[in-house]
């Protein structure tokens, strides 16, 4: 394990101010995957589309795997001024199980984007078409999704995708945007800028519930098994306090699978050896069942569906950066945790 570089933060930020501007609005991510194919190609780096996904491999492409979605929650229209969540339109409703981290968020964020500003953009080439700006939301029962209406963009058709309009905000100690997931998309890009030499997968819809199918149709097509997949996403906490007691967030499992007990023991080690404070999500949720608050479900993530789907044949372990203010434009990292994701990545360097 090499010792990592002294963290110099601001080509990260460089990249993560540009990804965040550009919109990847779950099922709408086409535009998005251009803009990181261009990002990844100028630093030479080998590119495949495949569908919902898209691979890059370094040099030594077997060392390790790492993953990260690149779809954001955002609106699509689905009547006469009327726009729903996009992640859980009727037509995703076939892959959502109800205990995802995101369906059991829903109904206490209805009411956190009134007055956001929003941009619609064609479907497939992300071609801007107009802002406006959400006046109300609210959860309809019968249709188990967030209902919203707008100003300014009752002439769009029924199927075009709405995003939050974001922009990179920073603070001493603290970055604020809609960073779930494009924060990871950041990473790795910068991580190859570094010189990384392994591979990459970066995935559409994982909050629609379906990247995994994506991901495991890529190992199926190139007969790969591992059990060193490492998965970076960003972790919720419910508030600034219970985000700051650790770094880095680990796991152990999720509810579809465990995860590999020795990758996640080689994680919680470098984490160790560079003095990151890190601690596992699932026993944070466990905790909290057993001290009577809030029944938090351990989450149905991308790894442990692939764990599960494969019968363990590919599985790894997850590295996520603790946030507040989730699903929204004001999510919020830390810049020693975004510190710490990199100086931890950076001990995969050769």
């Amino acid at each position: 394990m090499q010792p990592s570089p002294t963290v110099d933060l601001s080509g990260f930020l460089i990249t993560l101010r540009h990804l965040i501007r550009e919109p990847s609005v779950v099922g709408a991510e086409d535009s998005f995957f251009r803009v990181l194919r261009r990002e990844l190609e100028e630093l030479d780096i080998s590119v495949e589309r495949h569908s919902g996904i898209l691979v890059a491999r370094g040099n030594d492409p077997e060392s390790i795997i790492l993953s990260a979605h690149i779809d954001r929650h955002g609106l699509v229209c689905t009547g006469p001024n009327e726009f729903q969540y996009a992640a859980f339109i009727a037509g995703n409703r076939g892959e959502l199980t109800g205990d995802s981290v995101s369906e059991q968020m829903i109904a206490t964020i209805a009411d956190r984007f009134t007055g956001q500003r929003v941009q619609a953009h064609l479907p497939y080439t992300g071609t801007y078409i107009g802002q406006g700006t959400i006046s109300s939301g609210y959860l309809c029962p019968n249709r188990l999704n967030l209902i919203f209406e707008l100003n300014g963009l009752d002439y769009l058709e029924p199927g075009t995708p709405v995003s939050f309009l974001d922009r990179l905000k920073l603070s001493d100690t603290h970055i604020y945007a809609q960073l779930d997931n494009v924060v990871s998309v950041a990473l790795i890009i910068y991580l190859y800028s570094l010189g990384f030499t392994g591979t990459a997968l970066f995935t559409a819809q994982e909050e629609a519930g379906r990247s995994w199918r994506y991901a495991l149709a890529w190992f199926q097509r190139e007969a790969i098994t591992t059990r060193r997949l490492l998965v970076l996403d960003t972790s919720p906490y419910p508030t600034p306090e219970a985000a700051a007691a650790q770094d880095l967030v680990l796991r152990k499992k999720d509810a579809s699978a465990l995860f590999d007990p020795k990758f996640t023991a080689d994680i919680e080690t470098r984490c160790n050896s560079l003095g990151i404070s890190h601690s596992f999500k699932d026993e944070w949720i466990e905790n909290r069942r057993s001290e009577g608050g809030r029944p938090y479900s351990l989450g149905r993530t991308e790894l442990g569906r692939l764990a599960a789907a494969s019968h363990g044949m590919i599985n790894g372990t997850t590295l996520q950066i603790p946030t507040i203010g989730y699903h929204t434009a004001e999510e919020t990292a830390s810049l020693s945790s975004i510190k710490a994701a990199i100086g931890l990545l950076c001990t995969f360097l050769k």
